[in-house]
């Protein structure tokens, strides 16, 4: 018998339940077998084999078990990046490489970019064969965010955007589904029904691109969330970096964005010539004491010095000094101590392989990993959303948190479900109380391994469980008893429309709206 059948038939056998057990049974079938240790891809491919021929019953306990890399899903959600073709870009940064047939910025030696090249950049082929690798490692692609990425995604042609986006969601549609040409308009309401669901699409875009008539348009599309490229918020270094704009801008498209109910994620670029750590340090302060700033997210990307780039002669002359390994692991661990509880740090470093990087700390791949190891040592954690997540539902309390706070001109009110410790985070809601005093949901979000969108919570997951529901109900009661509005918007993720169908609200425009 096939020691992969085998694996499979003790798993079951024995009831494992964890990836203990998994580890113990491979071990012990390849030793009995005189073979390797398979993967757990070959393990599931097996697996669905045997379920196909009626030799096994289906196994879910089983299935979640097999998956490769499961960290992938288990923020609730299954991340999907999609790049767009290479475009003339409008900027001239110092810093940005410039490489024939890659969008400005990228390598073609960047995951996400290699997969783009094989697939000609386009967005149907890229979403469908992500969607195929995801599932055949064992993950659910239920509840797919879609990441637009590339050049700066609002310089590119309208009618290119919105047949991108289109395309994107017709991948989704005719992943599991019946194949037809479709507007954006029907492929967006046949997705609200779809096995694979679009609950969140997120844009990268400069500052000063952001104004009225673009934030339609990214609500067309369907978009709840924008990364700027903020990288500092010193005018001084932004000029010296060619960076054609003002913090003016930052400031401007913040609001707007939060107004329009968006999440609003920062990227930032410490080390950048013209600063230093003491101006880096004084940023991170300044985003979260600041109000006109006050990110929801942030990425963190060192000053990365790439062949090719203005920044690489400037290195090559003595003209910029990158940090040191010490220096910059300084300063990650300043930032993180004075990370408020309502903000992610989705990334530290940015996927570049680090021998596309010439010098500096921007080459240590596993930047985060090391800041964690340390600030374990030191006996402290960070507070960010990424952090705290719950990967699993535990039997302790929960406790309905809210912490309020002003920015862009709003009242921010950011409620979650956590542990008395606040060290473990189940679910957390945005709500937006406009400065004319409109009530905009802008974020729900429940944590833990990615559950199907109807299957039934056999699993340790938080998902499924009532937090999302209970959250959006204490912020209705918000809305209503504190602030007076008689009607609360949500900013929907296309796929999670009919989520909110059920809770009373229905889609105007481009938002789910109820009555109070």
């Amino acid at each position: 018998m096939d020691a992969c059948e085998l694996i499979i038939k003790e798993l079951i056998k024995s009831k494992a339940e964890n990836s203990v057990d998994l580890s113990f049974i491979k071990k012990k079938i390849a030793k009995k077998t005189a073979t390797l240790c398979p993967s757990n891809s070959n393990l599931l491919k097996v697996y669905h084999e045997l379920v196909k021929a009626k030799r096994i019953k289906i196994s879910k306990i089983i299935e979640r078990l097999l998956i490769t890399r499961p960290v992938r899903s288990l923020s609730g959600i299954i991340n999907v990046s999609v790049l767009t073709k290479p475009y003339p870009c409008p900027g001239k940064c110092v810093f940005c490489p410039t490489q024939k047939g890659v969008p400005k910025s990228y390598l073609d030696n960047e995951p996400a970019v290699m997969r783009a090249i094989e697939n000609k950049y386009h967005p149907y082929k890229q979403v469908q064969n992500r969607l195929r690798a995801l599932e055949v490692n064992g993950h659910p692609i239920d509840k797919i965010e879609i990441r637009m990425i590339g050049g700066t995604w609002s310089y590119y042609p309208k009618t290119y955007r919105e047949w991108f986006i289109k395309e994107c969601f017709r991948a989704c549609n005719e992943f599991k589904g019946k194949k037809t040409e479709q507007s954006i308009n029907e492929a967006q309401k046949r997705n609200e029904k779809a096995k694979c669901r679009v609950v969140g699409l997120s844009v990268e875009t400069r500052p000063d691109f952001i104004n009225n008539s673009e934030i339609k348009h990214l609500r067309k599309i369907g978009a709840t969330m924008v990364e700027l490229g903020v990288q500092t918020i010193y005018n001084k270094v932004l000029i010296l970096n060619k960076r054609e704009k003002s913090i003016d801008h930052t400031i401007r498209a913040t609001r707007l964005l939060k107004d329009a109910g968006f999440k609003v994620l920062y990227q930032m670029m410490p080390n950048l010539p013209g600063s230093s750590i003491k101006m880096d340090k004084e940023i991170f302060k300044q985003l979260f004491k600041n109000s006109d700033f006050k990110p929801d997210l942030l990425k963190i990307y060192p000053t990365a010095i790439i062949k090719g780039t203005v920044l690489y002669k400037w290195w090559k002359d003595k003209k910029y000094k990158p940090y040191s390994k010490k220096q910059l692991i300084r300063l990650i661990k300043s930032i993180k101590k004075i990370i408020p509880y309502y903000v992610r740090i989705q990334r530290i470093t940015r996927d570049i392989p680090s021998k596309s990087i010439v010098a500096g700390p921007a080459k240590i791949s596993n930047l985060r990993q090391i800041v964690s190891a340390q600030m374990e040592k030191e006996g402290w954690s960070c507070k960010c959303i990424r952090c705290r997540q719950a990967k699993e539902y535990s039997k302790e309390e929960l406790f309905l948190l809210r912490e309020d706070y002003e920015a862009s001109k709003g009242k921010e009110i950011f409620l979650s479900f956590e542990d008395k410790e606040r060290k473990h985070l189940y679910g957390m809601l945005r709500l937006r109380i406009t400065s004319d005093k409109k009530a905009i949901i802008r974020q729900v979000h429940t944590y833990g391994l990615l559950l199907p969108v109807l299957e039934k919570n056999t699993f340790n997951s938080p998902q499924h469980k009532g937090i999302g529901k209970k959250l959006i109900k204490e912020a209705e009661q918000i809305a209503k008893k504190e602030f007076e509005v008689k009607k609360i918007s949500v900013i929907s993720g296309i796929g999670v429309r009919e989520y909110f169908r059920k809770l009373g609200y229905r889609l105007r425009d481009t938002y789910m709206v109820k009555n109070l």
